[in-house]
């Protein structure tokens, strides 16, 4: 008889408070992390009846999707009707609510780290992706074997994203870099020098940052001799980047038919790990607490 191995997990801190009428998804917001959000969507539209949804249920099941990466038309029934909660999240990326929200969050977010509200430095790098049968803009990307389209993104030092941009897989990844910047630029005008892979190593791209944006574009590179994955200094903040987005299985692919619609669940994606960031979603205990429960199961 085959035998069967219990699987050992550590068990899970205790939720922040969430006060709903039903059990809580794991990727449902927190009283706190609402009141953050709550004030930044936009009000009801004046005229005609009353808004009846609520939009707390609203973002959570945009974040479900986005989590769980399953379909609209798949979202459990605790959430509103699948039309109305795809209705809103296109409304928001139409009208710029999710950009606006997230630029809204990243000061706040780097103050509450201690940093200046503003970064003075980046990094810039691209991740090829798979696509779906869902139509769309798609091209080969020659080395990464990757039949799809391409992410390219603008960190500051702490990992958050600045600017993004989704093209096809086909397109160079320093042809993808001046519209990254040039929108990089846009909302971070104080950045001063951009971290960057060998392959932007282009003198025409390096003479555009610095005429056009008023950046040091440097290159870090690692030695021929190195081979395998290496952490380079300056631009691994990037790759863990890429390591936070990967956590969403709605990103694991690109699942979207327009480009603007997987640029919006990249930054919905980012909005949530800033808000998790603000407001934890777990009570998870302080170092002192945790020696003191080890020394008294020890007595």
């Amino acid at each position: 008889m085959p035998r069967s191995y219990k699987r050992r997990t550590a068990p899970r801190p205790p939720r922040t408070t969430t006060t709903q009428p039903r059990r809580a998804y794991a990727t449902d917001l927190t009283d706190a992390q609402w009141e953050i959000l709550r004030t930044q969507l936009p009000p009801a539209p004046g005229g005609g009846r009353p808004r009846t949804t609520n939009l707390r249920e609203v973002v959570n099941a945009i974040l479900y999707v986005l989590r769980t990466g399953c379909a609209w038309h798949l979202l459990p029934h605790d959430f509103p009707p699948p039309g109305t909660v795809y209705d809103y999240f296109r409304q928001w990326r139409r009208n710029g609510t999710i950009a606006r929200i997230h630029e809204a969050l990243r000061p706040v977010v780097r103050e509450a780290s201690e940093h200046d509200a503003e970064p003075s430095a980046a990094s810039l790098d691209s991740q090829s992706v798979k696509t779906t049968e869902v139509g769309g803009i798609k091209g080969f990307d020659a080395g990464k074997k990757v039949k799809g389209r391409k992410r390219h993104i603008v960190v500051d030092t702490l990992g958050l994203l600045i600017a993004v941009v989704v093209t096809s897989a086909n397109v160079q990844d320093y042809h993808g870099a001046k519209p990254t910047l040039r929108k990089a630029k846009e909302r971070s005008p104080g950045l001063k020098v951009v971290w960057v892979d060998g392959i932007y190593e282009k003198e025409w791209l390096i003479d555009w940052a610095r005429s056009e944006c008023g950046w040091e574009l440097q290159v870090v590179k690692r030695t021929d001799k190195e081979k395998g994955f290496k952490v380079l200094p300056k631009r691994w903040v990037v790759e863990r980047t890429f390591g936070w987005l990967g956590r969403y299985r709605r990103l694991s692919k690109d699942y979207e038919k327009l480009t603007e619609t997987s640029e919006a669940m990249i930054q919905l994606a980012m909005i949530h790990i800033m808000l998790r960031r603000l407001e934890p979603t777990c009570q998870y205990p302080l170092a002192s607490q945790k020696a003191g429960d080890e020394s008294s199961q020890a007595a």
